[in-house]
């Protein structure tokens, strides 16, 4: 039985690259690993300050399982990384055997409470929070992948929306991943939010983190889907007066031209994120083009988020 408990049943596939080729490098692993990818800043311990501190670069990883599909499914993803290496160099590929006793343990060491801004809290679906926390908890499962509350967009995303965000208000959340913006909306106190993704397990993922944080299914709507079946009155609301969009940034553009303007209120905000600094111009031309102006900016690192006004 001790031999059995020893055995390898995955392999940790890990990258550490810049936060310009951290998106692309998911997409590929994305493709081989299972139950999603992980992204995440890398950081390392000061012990002057004692505190884990960014060091710039973004790791990149998600888990294979070590079973006869192994070897196919590792030349594969090489093949992918070769392929996308031609474009742009590429970090070396880091394997790690991970026995059967320790998955868990593997997923949990890059879990820990994250503060966001002011008052929240994300933390990992297993950990409880210390008593007298005063900040507002948001429950994530990160084996779920998708958006963890780790990634700097997401990050940045949430504190924007903490500094525009009006009690009682719907909310739609395009791209919703792991719906965490979603439910720390609800949590904030939305009257309603609507989530939707093109990613079927998106709508798994959202439902049950929902669940962890005991949202009433009354007030989290999701549903497969972008801009065009929003618009479609496909759902209950088709216009709110904040809407939540942290894709990358190419989608961004494309989804203006798709009449993401629309979804947005007179007088409303749409909150901006997944945009890199080089890529910062373009959005607010679009963003201009379909009448916002710019409300409120931040940045980590490369990565940039932008509050942008409609008119009234």
């Amino acid at each position: 039985m001790a031999e059995e408990d020893k055995s390898v049943r995955w392999i940790e596939v890990k990258l550490v690259s810049n936060g310009e080729i951290a998106e692309a490098l998911a997409e590929v692993l994305g493709r081989f690993v299972s139950n999603g990818v992980v992204v995440e800043a890398e950081t390392r311990f000061n012990p002057t300050t004692q505190e884990n501190e960014p060091t710039g670069g973004v790791i990149v990883f998600g888990y294979l399982p070590a079973d006869d599909t192994l070897e196919e499914k590792r030349q594969k993803l090489e093949e992918a990384l070769w392929h996308l290496g031609q474009i742009t160099p590429l970090p070396p590929v880091q394997y790690q055997p991970i026995y059967d006793q320790d998955w868990m343990a593997a997923w949990k060491v890059h879990y820990r409470p994250i503060p966001i801004g002011e008052n929240l809290l994300i933390i990992p679906a297993w950990r409880d929070p210390v008593d007298g926390e005063s900040r507002l908890v948001v429950r994530i499962n990160p084996a779920m992948a998708f958006g963890t509350g780790t990634h700097p967009t997401t990050q940045l995303c949430l504190r924007l929306m903490e500094r525009h965000f009006i009690p009682g208000i719907p909310v739609i959340d395009v791209g919703c991943g792991s719906g965490i913006l979603s439910i720390a909306a609800l949590r904030m106190g939305a009257s309603h939010a609507l989530a939707v993704d093109v990613d079927e397990q998106a709508m798994t993922s959202t439902l049950e983190n929902a669940q962890l944080n005991q949202i009433d299914a009354a007030r989290l709507e999701t549903g497969r889907g972008s801009v065009e079946e929003i618009l479609t009155g496909r759902f209950s609301i088709s216009q709110a007066p904040l809407v939540l969009v942290n894709i990358l940034a190419p989608i961004i553009i494309r989804l203006f031209g798709q009449g993401l303007s629309e979804l947005v209120s007179p007088g409303g905000t749409l909150l901006l994120s997944g945009i890199l600094d080089a890529q910062e111009a373009a959005v607010t031309q679009a963003a201009h083009n379909a009448g916002f102006t710019l409300q409120g900016r931040l940045t980590d690192g490369d990565w940039v988020a932008l509050a942008m006004k409609k008119a009234a």
